[in-house]
């Protein structure tokens, strides 16, 4: 789920009150205008005590440029081509050659732009005579039709200055983000690169990230006498080293959460396990229980217990609650001994050697299958090896955002070209697997203004500890890929979309959807940027069955875990994925809170039959340890 997405989090800057109030505050009752009052927040008070915390505040920093430049001193960390910089200068490059070539075309863009300074400078200038009662009324500012959270400030809008910065910074983001959209003559890959570069420089360097251009950050820095800078560059220094010299980015208390204490706390246990796996089989809670056990195919991009996070939040506890007999599978977090595991090894080590474990502990050979994101594309591939094979022992199969066909996979694409792929698998050689931290960066640069840059300013700029929060602590539990898995994956998937052109060879054999005639539900959430619900959409129509096609609000991680008692959301219906997905999801049929009771009517219409209830293992299996297991308990 690759940082599997941490869709709808709540952004640092609404977990935190605004400061102005304790620095000053707003002293003419929210009008237009300002009097002198207003700037007294932010003129520095105390010059000797600022300059001794400018002093510990480098300190830390260079603490923090020790932490980063002692293992690369040492050779722990080789800078290799992998960094995504020389990729991003290189095609952006090609951008800037398609203007360079024509003086006419460059003029007219520079001209665009300017024209827009100069307006923007225009009407502050005229904001600041009328204000300074050398104009008339004071003129309001532009109204804010962008709804930014990173300008909630009122400062951004209600002091010229801020204003002015806020809005350049737009006027510039967008114009050259149309310089990309209007560049001919590049191939589409190399423009979906160059407009996704783009948006990291612009996110970078919004004026909301540093501390003269961002009112709030200018004012608590004078009300504190930059001693939030000391914190800040202390925990900066500190998640450096936390990550052997990469930045680990702080956002959650990791101290206040652990995996069996606080989290995946469901009753069962380990019952069988081997080199990249563990099976874990849940009590019961129910005197019967479907007759059908339920595996659950987690992805190995960061670990099973999302499905598992609280009683409260658990899809695993509810369903054992709604009488599933529910099997996990918890993937090994791989380093070195793993190199050579690939998705053949993944197939037959994980869900095969998963649905032996199950018929030994219930005797049954018939299973519905559930797989979420990359274990869902796993498990899709498995099923038309199984189809290959006559293996008939998963009946009904459900995916959670699970892409098949890549072809409208989003930004993930933008780091897969053979170019990158061919460094990025030679810098796997050495390790055996990509280090977990790699890949979540990567997928916090898909929202990299909700994902990196408010934490970056809370926690090192603001030098606040972040809260605690148990969905941020299970997206920083990381995993790491092993090398042969994760290359397959990449060239397969998001390279050569493999799967849908029937041009996989799983196991050495060709495999192909359509051989997939078993049910399959197929759940995609609306505002998914990891497995975006056109994509799944246009997949579903590449099995040999009857697909039930699902959408549900909000994204990845929210639309997927929301139990039916929170009442949260929505999910829509409407038939076969046919046509066009904006169409199919306008003529469909909207239903209020959660998909789940929807998802287990369907699980039963296909089978159900009950039984009494099972136990973990039961008579040929004895339990290994308790859930969840040892192997999820490893960190990176």
């Amino acid at each position: 789920m690759y940082n599997e997405g941490i869709q709808r989090v709540l952004p640092p800057e609404e977990m935190v009150t605004d400061s102005k109030q304790e620095s000053g505050g707003q002293k003419n009752g929210g009008k237009a205008g300002f009097d002198t009052t207003d700037l007294d927040p932010y003129v520095l008070k105390d010059p000797e005590t600022m300059a001794i915390n400018f002093a510990r505040a480098l300190e830390n920093l260079g603490q923090a440029a020790s932490a980063w430049l002692a293992p690369r001193e040492r050779g722990e960390i080789t800078e290799t081509a992998i960094d995504p910089m020389a990729d991003m200068v290189k095609t952006l490059s090609k951008v800037s050659e398609y203007w360079i070539s024509d003086p006419r075309r460059t003029f007219e863009a520079q001209t665009q732009l300017m024209s827009s300074f100069f307006g923007i400078w225009m009407r502050s200038m005229q904001r600041m005579q009328s204000m300074s009662g050398l104009q008339g009324e004071p003129l309001p500012p532009e109204p804010d039709t962008r709804k930014d959270k990173r300008f909630s400030d009122e400062d951004w809008q209600k002091n010229p200055f801020f204003d002015f910065l806020r809005q350049v910074y737009f006027v510039t983001s967008d114009w050259v983000e149309k310089l990309v959209s209007e560049t001919d003559g590049l191939d589409e890959h190399t423009k979906h690169k160059a407009g996704f570069y783009v948006k990291q420089i612009t996110a970078a360097l919004s004026p909301s990230n540093f501390i003269p251009t961002n009112p709030q950050l200018y004012r608590e820095t004078i009300a504190s006498n930059g001693e939030n800078l000391v914190r800040g560059m202390k925990m900066l220094a500190e998640d450096i080293a936390a990550g052997h010299g990469d930045l680990r980015l702080r956002q959650t208390d990791m101290t206040k959460f652990a995996v069996g204490r606080d989290m995946a706390l469901t009753p069962g246990k380990v019952i069988a396990q081997n080199d990249i796996c563990q099976i874990i089989q849940y009590e019961a809670s129910t005197e019967t229980v479907l007759k059908r056990p339920l595996l659950i195919c987690p992805p190995w991009i960061n670990k099973f217990y999302i499905l598992d996070l609280n009683p409260q939040k658990s899809f695993i506890k509810w369903c054992v609650d709604q009488g599933q007999t529910v099997f996990v599978i918890s993937w090994v977090n791989p380093d070195a001994r793993h190199a050579e595991k690939d998705w053949a090894a993944y197939a037959r080590e994980g869900i095969d050697f998963a649905l032996d474990t199950i018929e030994k502990a219930t005797g049954e050979k018939e299973v519905n299958a559930v797989g979420y994101c990359v274990g869902g594309t796993l498990l899709a591939a498995t099923l038309a090896l199984h189809a290959k094979e006559k293996n008939k022992r998963i009946k009904t199969a459900t995916l959670f955002t699970t892409q098949v066909d890549f072809t409208h996979a989003g930004d993930l694409k933008v780091f897969v070209d053979e170019e990158q792929l061919a460094a990025l698998e030679e810098h796997m050689k050495s390790a055996g697997y990509l280090d977990g931290s790699k890949m979540s960066m990567a997928f916090n640069m898909l929202r990299a203004s909700e994902l990196i840059w408010p934490y970056f300013v809370n926690s090192y700029l603001k030098g606040q500890e972040p809260l605690p929060f148990d969905l941020l602590f299970w997206n920083a539990d990381s995993t790491r890929m092993a090398a042969a898995n994760h290359a397959f994956y990449l060239r397969n998937c998001y390279l050569r979309n493999a799967l849908t052109q029937n041009e996989m060879i799983l196991d050495g054999k060709p495999v192909s959807l359509k051989d997939v005639k078993i049910p399959i539900y197929n759940l995609a959430t609306r505002e998914d940027h990891i497995a975006p619900a056109k994509s799944v959409f246009l997949g579903s129509r590449f099995f040999g069955g009857k697909v039930e096609f699902v959408v549900t609000g909000s994204g990845h991680i929210a639309g997927v875990v929301n139990p039916p008692d929170k009442k949260k959301y929505q999910f829509w219906t409407g038939g076969p994925a046919k046509g066009e997905y904006e169409t199919w999801l306008e003529q469909a049929t909207e239903t209020p809170g959660s998909w789940w009771p929807h998802w287990r009517a369907w699980i039963e219409t296909h089978d159900g039959r009950r039984v009494a209830a099972r136990k973990p293992g039961g008579d040929a299996l004895n339990a290994i340890e308790e859930a969840p297991g040892s192997y999820v308990m490893e960190r990176v």
